[in-house]
């Protein structure tokens, strides 16, 4: 095809890039979706193809267009990377960069858009092709209604990158009607490239998954489709029976910690007049576990839970000392993660003035941070590395099981999620605050948590 692209990418990426400037030269305007594991080369793929059209047809004003989710950071970094692979190639005297989001070659250029739901982007043509980054992230109303048209007059080819995710979104749409247009021609247009391919022409990158899959679980939602390239699933369930297995320790509950011991804690902070566990006010919740050193370098510290402490309808005159007791002089936490939203900012506030800084850290609740939380816990119960201490029938055990057993998922297509439980998530969200907790502290040292 003249052009050195083929000795720059791997022969999964070629295959692609094969199919899609066949497309191009054809003028038959064919919708390819691309499904790669996470760095496995696919924004690569896409400058490389960029960088060929645009030497081919320098000559002539043509136009292509790539969306991405977002224009910073993400319509950037193509931007970046198609501007080094131009002066890389040794064409960089005859490349320019315009406003900020296009770069031409000649008379050649491509222009990068933000594909946000309030982006204006109406009124641009794609020539030759039209490129969508991340199109799981991208919503279907705004490519069919403003992206789509830019390819219509022309003939353009289009492609989708990205990885699946719940099995509703824009490209596991498109890659359902590519594989069934497949089955009726032949020509194949869905292309999907799961980590054990990547890791065939680079071990290295094999390697650093196996560590990933060891770090979330084979099952963890990121992993299965980052990774794997499989969707998650729809039952809503946060934990699989698997996890909850996992999750079922035999130590003892614990009242008082052992000497030598690392304890962390979670705190989840409740209203004193919302309704909550066992039709009372919603309580405020104290877990704490006990952080053990991993078995090897590459796992991570064992997380065991040993007490719950939820107190119910309490004023908050009289919580913050028992608190503020129970972590400092008691238990000696080295960190503890305290909702700080609303209600629990103030009680943050004073944790952090009298046990300190380095031991308390405040967790201000947004819809990312829940996110967050959520994946850590389910990376945490599906790895093994965080367990309950053995039912005992308590009221705590037995609203702890409750809620872990009925929590709830609810998966965006940005990537995020949020947990919850029916008739009050106190137990869960405390538990997922000891997690976060116990992934910020170095090893297993003697704590040092103390009140000043």
């Amino acid at each position: 095809m003249g052009w050195g692209w083929r000795w720059l990418l791997r022969p999964y990426q070629v295959e692609v890039a094969k199919s899609v400037l066949a497309s191009v030269r054809a003028g038959v305007g064919l919708t390819f979706t691309v499904m790669m594991a996470r760095q496995a080369g696919k924004n690569e793929l896409s400058a490389q193809l960029e960088l060929y059209l645009l030497a081919r047809h320098l000559l002539l004003p043509v136009e292509m267009v790539k969306a991405a989710p977002t224009m910073d950071p993400q319509g950037r970094i193509s931007l970046r990377r198609l501007w080094e692979r131009i002066w890389a190639a040794g064409l960089g005297e005859l490349a320019s960069l315009e406003e900020g989001r296009a770069v031409r070659l000649g008379r050649a250029r491509v222009l990068f858009l933000s594909a946000e739901p309030n982006a204006h982007v109406v009124g641009h043509t794609a020539h030759l092709l039209l490129e969508v980054d991340e199109a799981q992230e991208v919503a279907k109303e705004k490519f069919y209604r403003d992206f789509m048209p830019m390819a219509a007059a022309t003939g353009a080819t289009i492609v989708l990158y990205g990885t699946p995710w719940d099995g509703s979104t824009l490209l596991e749409e498109m890659a359902q009607l590519n594989q069934e247009l497949e089955k009726r021609d032949g020509i194949r247009r869905h292309f999907q490239v799961s980590w054990e391919v990547v890791a065939k022409c680079n071990p290295a990158y094999g390697q650093f998954v196996e560590r990933e899959k060891e770090r979330l679980g084979e099952d963890h939602p990121l992993f299965l489709t980052q990774y794997a390239l499989r969707p998650i699933g729809d039952s809503g369930r946060l934990f699989s029976p698997s996890h909850l297995e996992q999750l079922r320790g035999t130590h003892p509950r614990q009242q008082s910690p052992r000497p030598g011991e690392v304890y962390v804690a979670g705190l989840d902070v409740g209203g004193q007049d919302l309704p909550g566990w066992e039709g009372h006010h919603n309580p405020t919740v104290l877990t704490v576990a006990r952080v053990l050193p991993p078995g090897t370098p590459d796992e991570g510290a064992l997380i065991e839970v040993v007490e719950h402490q939820a107190f119910v309808g309490t004023p908050h005159e009289e919580l913050w000392p028992r608190l503020t007791d129970l972590l400092g002089r008691l238990w000696r936490v080295r960190r503890v993660a305290v909702d700080a939203t609303g209600l629990g900012e103030a009680l943050a506030a004073h944790l952090v003035r009298v046990l300190g800084p380095e031991v308390v850290m405040p967790v201000r609740f947004s819809a990312q941070v829940k996110s967050r939380l959520g994946f850590g816990l389910l990376a945490a119960a599906g790895t093994g590395r965080l367990r309950l201490y053995a039912q005992d029938g308590s009221p705590e055990a037995m609203e702890m099981w409750r809620q872990l057993e009925g929590a709830q998922a609810i998966f965006r297509p940005n990537r995020t999620m949020d947990f919850t439980a029916r008739g009050g998530d106190d137990f869960l969200v405390s538990l997922s605050l000891a997690v976060e907790a116990a992934q910020t502290i170095e090893g297993p040292r003697v704590a040092r948590g103390h009140i000043r």
